[in-house]
Protein backbone atom coordinates (compact mmCIF):
# COMPACT_ATOMS: atom_id res chain seq x y z
CA UNK A 1 0.00 0.00 0.00
CA UNK A 2 1.04 3.35 -1.25
CA UNK A 3 1.98 5.56 1.97
CA UNK A 4 0.01 8.90 2.28
CA UNK A 5 2.20 12.13 3.58
CA UNK A 6 0.54 13.80 6.68
CA UNK A 7 -0.47 16.63 4.21
CA UNK A 8 -0.58 20.55 5.41
CA UNK A 9 -4.51 20.31 5.93
CA UNK A 10 -3.91 17.20 8.37
CA UNK A 11 -0.88 18.85 10.20
CA UNK A 12 -3.07 21.81 10.67
CA UNK A 13 -6.26 19.91 12.25
CA UNK A 14 -3.16 17.71 14.49
CA UNK A 15 -1.93 21.24 15.30
CA UNK A 16 -5.57 22.71 16.29
CA UNK A 17 -5.48 19.62 18.41
CA UNK A 18 -2.70 20.41 20.61
CA UNK A 19 -2.95 23.38 22.40
CA UNK A 20 0.56 23.82 23.12
CA UNK A 21 1.26 24.26 19.36
CA UNK A 22 -0.15 27.61 19.41
CA UNK A 23 1.78 28.72 22.25
CA UNK A 24 5.42 27.95 21.60
CA UNK A 25 7.91 25.95 18.95
CA UNK A 26 8.52 22.88 20.66
CA UNK A 27 11.92 21.12 19.30
CA UNK A 28 12.15 19.00 23.08
CA UNK A 29 9.81 16.03 21.75
CA UNK A 30 13.14 13.43 22.94
CA UNK A 31 12.24 14.89 26.39
CA UNK A 32 8.85 15.09 26.61
CA UNK A 33 6.04 15.31 23.89
CA UNK A 34 2.85 18.00 23.59
CA UNK A 35 0.25 15.74 24.69
CA UNK A 36 -3.07 16.18 22.14
CA UNK A 37 -5.66 17.79 24.09
CA UNK A 38 -7.77 14.82 23.85
CA UNK A 39 -5.12 12.38 26.17
CA UNK A 40 -5.28 15.60 28.89
CA UNK A 41 -8.86 15.80 28.94
CA UNK A 42 -8.39 11.82 29.28
CA UNK A 43 -6.52 12.10 32.33
CA UNK A 44 -8.37 14.89 33.83
CA UNK A 45 -12.20 13.49 33.62
CA UNK A 46 -11.04 10.65 34.82
CA UNK A 47 -9.56 12.33 38.16
CA UNK A 48 -12.60 14.17 38.15
CA UNK A 49 -14.71 10.96 38.48
CA UNK A 50 -11.83 9.59 41.14
CA UNK A 51 -13.03 12.80 43.27
CA UNK A 52 -16.50 12.25 42.69
CA UNK A 53 -16.94 8.70 42.81
CA UNK A 54 -13.74 7.11 44.84
CA UNK A 55 -10.75 5.72 43.52
CA UNK A 56 -11.73 1.93 43.62
CA UNK A 57 -14.70 2.55 42.37
CA UNK A 58 -14.04 4.58 39.65
CA UNK A 59 -11.46 1.87 38.09
CA UNK A 60 -14.19 -0.91 38.06
CA UNK A 61 -16.48 1.67 36.03
CA UNK A 62 -13.36 1.54 33.73
CA UNK A 63 -11.51 -2.06 34.18
CA UNK A 64 -12.66 -3.23 30.47
CA UNK A 65 -10.92 0.34 28.96
CA UNK A 66 -7.83 0.26 31.52
CA UNK A 67 -7.50 -3.27 30.16
CA UNK A 68 -7.70 -2.52 27.28
CA UNK A 69 -4.56 -0.63 27.44
CA UNK A 70 -2.61 -4.33 26.97
CA UNK A 71 -3.85 -4.96 24.17
CA UNK A 72 -3.09 -1.03 22.60
CA UNK A 73 0.46 -1.45 23.51
CA UNK A 74 0.47 -5.20 22.04
CA UNK A 75 -0.82 -3.89 18.83
CA UNK A 76 1.70 -0.99 18.63
CA UNK A 77 4.53 -3.31 18.67
CA UNK A 78 2.94 -6.69 17.05
CA UNK A 79 3.09 -8.40 20.52
CA UNK A 80 0.81 -10.96 22.75
CA UNK A 81 -1.42 -9.65 25.07
CA UNK A 82 -0.10 -11.42 27.71
CA UNK A 83 3.65 -10.43 27.01
CA UNK A 84 3.26 -6.81 28.19
CA UNK A 85 3.54 -5.38 31.43
CA UNK A 86 2.24 -1.79 31.99
CA UNK A 87 5.07 0.43 34.06
CA UNK A 88 5.31 3.94 35.57
CA UNK A 89 8.26 5.06 33.02
CA UNK A 90 10.96 3.29 30.56
CA UNK A 91 13.76 2.53 33.68
CA UNK A 92 11.41 1.09 36.05
CA UNK A 93 10.62 -1.16 33.09
CA UNK A 94 14.36 -1.61 31.39
CA UNK A 95 15.54 -2.20 35.05
CA UNK A 96 13.23 -5.16 35.97
CA UNK A 97 13.87 -6.66 32.85
CA UNK A 98 17.54 -6.41 33.22
CA UNK A 99 17.99 -7.22 37.36
CA UNK A 100 15.70 -9.87 36.98
CA UNK A 101 18.08 -12.06 34.63
CA UNK A 102 20.81 -14.44 36.56
CA UNK A 103 24.66 -14.20 35.42
CA UNK A 104 27.41 -16.16 36.35
CA UNK A 105 31.10 -15.51 36.53
CA UNK A 106 32.52 -15.38 33.38
CA UNK A 107 29.44 -14.48 31.13
CA UNK A 108 29.74 -11.74 28.79
CA UNK A 109 27.55 -8.82 27.80
CA UNK A 110 27.64 -7.06 24.37
CA UNK A 111 26.15 -3.56 24.15
CA UNK A 112 27.24 -0.25 22.18
CA UNK A 113 28.78 2.77 22.70
CA UNK A 114 25.21 4.56 22.47
CA UNK A 115 23.99 3.01 25.50
CA UNK A 116 22.11 5.50 27.82
CA UNK A 117 23.40 6.40 31.54
CA UNK A 118 20.67 4.20 33.69
CA UNK A 119 21.66 1.07 31.60
CA UNK A 120 25.40 1.51 32.29
CA UNK A 121 24.72 1.76 35.95
CA UNK A 122 22.75 -1.68 35.84
CA UNK A 123 26.07 -2.72 33.85
CA UNK A 124 28.30 -1.48 36.56
CA UNK A 125 26.38 -2.61 39.36
CA UNK A 126 26.59 -6.07 37.52
CA UNK A 127 30.39 -5.52 36.85
CA UNK A 128 31.23 -5.18 40.51
CA UNK A 129 29.16 -7.82 41.88
CA UNK A 130 29.65 -10.78 39.78
CA UNK A 131 32.49 -10.53 37.99
CA UNK A 132 31.02 -10.10 34.42
CA UNK A 133 32.38 -8.71 30.67
CA UNK A 134 30.98 -6.24 29.19
CA UNK A 135 31.77 -5.36 25.05
CA UNK A 136 31.04 -2.26 23.98
CA UNK A 137 30.62 -2.59 20.24
CA UNK A 138 32.22 1.28 19.04
CA UNK A 139 30.18 2.61 15.86
CA UNK A 140 32.31 2.94 13.15
CA UNK A 141 34.05 5.96 11.27
CA UNK A 142 31.04 6.97 9.41
CA UNK A 143 29.19 6.45 12.97
CA UNK A 144 27.30 3.49 12.58
CA UNK A 145 26.49 0.41 14.12
CA UNK A 146 29.39 -1.67 13.01
CA UNK A 147 27.89 -5.26 12.73
CA UNK A 148 31.04 -6.77 11.36
CA UNK A 149 32.33 -5.95 14.68
CA UNK A 150 29.48 -7.36 16.78
CA UNK A 151 29.44 -10.56 14.89
CA UNK A 152 33.40 -11.27 16.22
CA UNK A 153 32.22 -10.21 19.60
CA UNK A 154 29.77 -12.66 20.16
CA UNK A 155 31.11 -16.11 21.61
CA UNK A 156 29.52 -19.58 23.83
CA UNK A 157 30.19 -17.18 26.79
CA UNK A 158 28.24 -14.04 25.34
CA UNK A 159 24.89 -14.23 27.88
CA UNK A 160 23.13 -11.07 26.59
CA UNK A 161 22.86 -8.52 23.60
CA UNK A 162 21.66 -5.06 24.96
CA UNK A 163 21.00 -1.87 22.79
CA UNK A 164 19.48 1.41 22.88
CA UNK A 165 17.76 1.67 19.82
CA UNK A 166 17.41 5.75 19.06
CA UNK A 167 20.55 7.15 20.55
CA UNK A 168 19.72 10.18 23.18
CA UNK A 169 22.21 12.45 22.18
CA UNK A 170 24.03 11.38 18.64
CA UNK A 171 20.44 10.91 16.87
CA UNK A 172 21.67 7.81 15.36
CA UNK A 173 19.50 4.82 15.12
CA UNK A 174 20.88 1.28 15.60
CA UNK A 175 20.13 -1.82 13.11
CA UNK A 176 17.75 -3.18 15.99
CA UNK A 177 16.42 -5.88 13.22
CA UNK A 178 19.93 -6.93 11.82
CA UNK A 179 20.71 -7.57 15.51
CA UNK A 180 18.01 -9.53 16.57
CA UNK A 181 18.69 -11.92 13.31
CA UNK A 182 22.41 -12.95 14.58
CA UNK A 183 20.77 -13.02 18.60
CA UNK A 184 18.54 -15.18 17.30
CA UNK A 185 21.18 -17.25 15.51
CA UNK A 186 23.42 -17.64 18.03
CA UNK A 187 20.23 -17.93 20.79
CA UNK A 188 21.22 -15.17 22.80
CA UNK A 189 18.79 -13.19 24.76
CA UNK A 190 18.11 -9.72 23.49
CA UNK A 191 16.96 -6.35 25.32
CA UNK A 192 15.66 -3.59 23.24
CA UNK A 193 15.66 -0.01 24.69
CA UNK A 194 12.98 2.10 22.97
CA UNK A 195 12.65 5.01 25.12
CA UNK A 196 13.30 7.13 21.80
CA UNK A 197 11.83 4.86 19.29
CA UNK A 198 8.49 4.05 20.77
CA UNK A 199 6.30 6.29 18.77
CA UNK A 200 8.86 7.65 16.12
CA UNK A 201 9.22 4.86 14.15
CA UNK A 202 7.42 2.00 13.96
CA UNK A 203 8.32 -1.14 16.38
CA UNK A 204 7.08 -4.90 15.68
CA UNK A 205 9.01 -7.34 17.59
CA UNK A 206 8.68 -10.42 16.00
CA UNK A 207 10.85 -8.74 13.12
CA UNK A 208 13.70 -7.31 15.80
CA UNK A 209 13.50 -10.77 17.52
CA UNK A 210 14.05 -9.08 21.19
CA UNK A 211 13.27 -10.88 24.04
CA UNK A 212 12.55 -8.01 25.91
CA UNK A 213 12.07 -4.51 25.17
CA UNK A 214 11.57 -1.30 27.28
CA UNK A 215 9.92 2.19 26.03
CA UNK A 216 8.17 5.62 28.06
CA UNK A 217 4.99 7.17 26.86
CA UNK A 218 5.91 10.66 27.37
CA UNK A 219 8.58 11.07 24.40
CA UNK A 220 7.61 10.09 21.03
CA UNK A 221 3.85 8.55 22.04
CA UNK A 222 2.81 11.60 22.96
CA UNK A 223 1.11 10.60 26.34
CA UNK A 224 1.28 11.51 30.25
CA UNK A 225 4.63 11.66 32.34
CA UNK A 226 4.50 8.53 34.38
CA UNK A 227 3.94 6.05 31.55
CA UNK A 228 5.68 3.47 30.08
CA UNK A 229 5.75 -0.35 29.44
CA UNK A 230 7.98 -3.33 29.08
CA UNK A 231 7.72 -6.22 26.54
CA UNK A 232 8.91 -9.40 27.76
CA UNK A 233 8.50 -12.60 25.16
CA UNK A 234 6.41 -15.54 26.24
CA UNK A 235 8.89 -17.57 25.87
CA UNK A 236 11.14 -15.63 27.97
CA UNK A 237 9.36 -14.63 30.89
CA UNK A 238 10.56 -17.39 33.08
CA UNK A 239 14.28 -16.32 32.67
CA UNK A 240 13.12 -12.84 34.57
CA UNK A 241 13.02 -13.01 38.30
CA UNK A 242 10.39 -10.47 39.79
CA UNK A 243 12.43 -8.05 41.21
CA UNK A 244 9.42 -7.13 43.45
CA UNK A 245 5.86 -8.81 44.16
CA UNK A 246 2.72 -7.94 45.57
CA UNK A 247 -0.85 -9.66 45.10
CA UNK A 248 -1.14 -8.57 41.59
CA UNK A 249 1.98 -11.04 40.36
CA UNK A 250 1.43 -13.81 42.77
CA UNK A 251 -1.48 -15.69 44.13
CA UNK A 252 -1.89 -18.44 46.32
CA UNK A 253 -0.07 -17.04 48.72
CA UNK A 254 0.91 -18.71 51.84
CA UNK A 255 3.97 -18.47 54.72
CA UNK A 256 5.65 -21.13 52.56
CA UNK A 257 4.92 -20.49 48.37
CA UNK A 258 3.16 -18.55 46.37
CA UNK A 259 2.46 -18.92 42.36
CA UNK A 260 3.24 -16.44 39.82
CA UNK A 261 0.61 -15.60 37.43
CA UNK A 262 1.07 -16.68 33.41
CA UNK A 263 1.72 -13.29 31.50
CA UNK A 264 3.95 -10.39 31.64
CA UNK A 265 1.89 -8.40 34.29
CA UNK A 266 3.74 -10.81 36.83
CA UNK A 267 6.82 -7.92 36.73
CA UNK A 268 4.06 -4.95 37.97
CA UNK A 269 2.87 -3.81 41.01
CA UNK A 270 -0.66 -3.51 41.73
CA UNK A 271 -0.55 0.21 42.14
CA UNK A 272 -0.21 3.28 39.19
CA UNK A 273 -2.48 6.00 38.35
CA UNK A 274 -5.51 4.48 36.42
CA UNK A 275 -5.76 7.94 35.07
CA UNK A 276 -2.26 8.07 33.35
CA UNK A 277 -2.72 4.16 32.08
CA UNK A 278 -6.33 5.99 30.20
CA UNK A 279 -3.95 8.78 28.98
CA UNK A 280 -1.36 6.47 27.54
CA UNK A 281 -3.81 4.20 25.71
CA UNK A 282 -5.55 7.24 24.59
CA UNK A 283 -1.79 8.13 23.24
CA UNK A 284 -1.27 4.77 21.49
CA UNK A 285 -4.92 5.28 19.80
CA UNK A 286 -4.01 9.00 18.87
CA UNK A 287 -0.81 7.28 16.94
CA UNK A 288 -2.15 4.23 15.52
CA UNK A 289 -4.72 6.27 14.10
CA UNK A 290 -2.44 8.45 12.43
CA UNK A 291 -0.24 5.83 11.22
CA UNK A 292 3.31 5.07 12.47
CA UNK A 293 4.63 4.49 9.02
CA UNK A 294 2.92 7.67 8.67
CA UNK A 295 4.75 9.98 11.47
CA UNK A 296 8.06 8.56 10.96
CA UNK A 297 7.83 9.81 7.46
CA UNK A 298 7.34 13.28 8.35
CA UNK A 299 9.70 12.80 11.02
CA UNK A 300 12.50 11.77 8.53
CA UNK A 301 11.69 15.15 6.68
CA UNK A 302 11.46 17.21 9.40
CA UNK A 303 15.08 15.91 10.79
CA UNK A 304 16.76 15.85 7.50
CA UNK A 305 15.64 19.59 6.66
CA UNK A 306 16.86 20.44 10.31
CA UNK A 307 19.79 19.01 9.38
CA UNK A 308 20.60 20.94 6.59
CA UNK A 309 19.81 24.03 7.43
CA UNK A 310 21.64 24.21 10.55
CA UNK A 311 24.41 22.84 8.60
CA UNK A 312 24.49 25.93 6.22
CA UNK A 313 24.62 28.24 9.21
CA UNK A 314 28.36 29.62 9.72
CA UNK A 315 29.36 29.04 13.68
CA UNK A 316 27.32 25.73 14.06
CA UNK A 317 28.75 22.34 13.94
CA UNK A 318 25.76 19.44 13.62
CA UNK A 319 27.17 16.60 15.45
CA UNK A 320 24.63 13.61 13.84
CA UNK A 321 26.49 10.91 12.37
CA UNK A 322 25.71 7.80 10.35
CA UNK A 323 24.03 6.56 7.67
CA UNK A 324 20.26 6.05 9.56
CA UNK A 325 19.61 9.53 11.57
CA UNK A 326 16.15 9.82 13.94
CA UNK A 327 14.49 12.88 14.56
CA UNK A 328 16.97 14.02 17.29
CA UNK A 329 18.96 16.57 16.04
CA UNK A 330 22.27 17.68 18.08
CA UNK A 331 24.23 20.42 17.26
CA UNK A 332 27.06 23.25 19.04
CA UNK A 333 27.39 26.41 18.38
CA UNK A 334 30.61 28.05 18.68
CA UNK A 335 31.19 30.45 21.28
CA UNK A 336 27.91 29.77 22.95
CA UNK A 337 27.52 26.99 26.33
CA UNK A 338 24.80 25.03 24.92
CA UNK A 339 22.71 25.74 28.57
CA UNK A 340 23.01 29.09 27.35
CA UNK A 341 21.53 28.62 23.96
CA UNK A 342 18.97 26.91 25.74
CA UNK A 343 18.03 29.79 28.10
CA UNK A 344 18.20 32.32 24.92
CA UNK A 345 15.77 30.71 22.81
CA UNK A 346 13.53 29.39 25.67
CA UNK A 347 12.85 33.59 25.95
CA UNK A 348 11.37 33.61 22.99
CA UNK A 349 9.01 30.51 23.03
CA UNK A 350 11.41 27.97 21.59
CA UNK A 351 11.86 24.74 23.39
CA UNK A 352 15.28 22.58 23.28
CA UNK A 353 17.07 20.85 25.54
CA UNK A 354 20.62 20.15 26.45
CA UNK A 355 22.28 16.63 25.85
CA UNK A 356 24.98 16.61 28.33
CA UNK A 357 28.17 13.56 28.73
CA UNK A 358 26.39 11.97 31.79
CA UNK A 359 23.41 10.74 29.48
CA UNK A 360 25.27 9.19 26.74
CA UNK A 361 28.72 8.67 28.44
CA UNK A 362 30.59 6.54 26.32
CA UNK A 363 29.64 8.62 23.22
CA UNK A 364 30.06 12.17 24.66
CA UNK A 365 32.96 10.62 25.86
CA UNK A 366 34.80 9.09 22.90
CA UNK A 367 33.64 12.47 20.53
CA UNK A 368 35.41 14.59 23.04
CA UNK A 369 31.86 16.49 23.80
CA UNK A 370 30.51 17.92 27.21
CA UNK A 371 27.37 18.95 26.20
CA UNK A 372 25.37 19.38 22.90
CA UNK A 373 22.12 21.47 22.01
CA UNK A 374 19.15 18.44 21.48
CA UNK A 375 16.29 19.61 18.63
CA UNK A 376 14.20 16.78 18.52
CA UNK A 377 11.42 17.27 16.01
CA UNK A 378 8.04 15.35 15.87
CA UNK A 379 5.02 15.40 13.24
CA UNK A 380 3.39 18.25 14.65
CA UNK A 381 6.09 20.76 13.63
CA UNK A 382 6.67 22.98 10.79
CA UNK A 383 8.79 23.74 8.22
CA UNK A 384 8.36 27.46 8.90
CA UNK A 385 9.32 26.54 12.68
CA UNK A 386 12.16 25.15 11.55
CA UNK A 387 13.23 28.39 9.84
CA UNK A 388 12.45 30.36 12.99
CA UNK A 389 14.38 28.20 15.08
CA UNK A 390 17.49 29.01 12.42
CA UNK A 391 16.54 32.41 12.31
CA UNK A 392 16.70 32.99 15.57
CA UNK A 393 20.41 30.82 15.88
CA UNK A 394 22.34 33.17 13.34
CA UNK A 395 20.77 36.24 14.85
CA UNK A 396 22.54 34.66 18.31
CA UNK A 397 25.78 33.90 16.52
CA UNK A 398 25.75 37.53 14.70
CA UNK A 399 25.39 38.78 18.20
CA UNK A 400 28.66 37.35 19.53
Amino acid sequence: MKLEPINNEELQNLRNQTIGTSQLIHFNNAGSSLPPDVVVDTVIDYLREEALSGGYETEAKYIDRINGVYDQIARLINADRDEVAVFENASAAWCTAFKGLSFKDGDEIITSEMEYVTNLIGLVDLQNADGIKVKVIPNDEQGNFSMTEFEKAINAKTKLIMVTHVSSSGGSIAPVEEIGDLAEKHQILYLVDACQSAGQLPLDVKKIKCDMLSATGRKYMRAPRGTGFLFVKKSSQDLIKPILLDFQAAGNVSLTAYTLRKDARRFELYEKSRALTLGFGKAIEYAMNIGLDRIWHRIEHLSVLMRRKLAEIPGIIVRDSGDRLSGIVAFSVNGVESSEVKLKLAEIGINVSVGGSQATPIYMGKNQLSTVVRASVHYYNTEEEINTLCQELSAMISAL
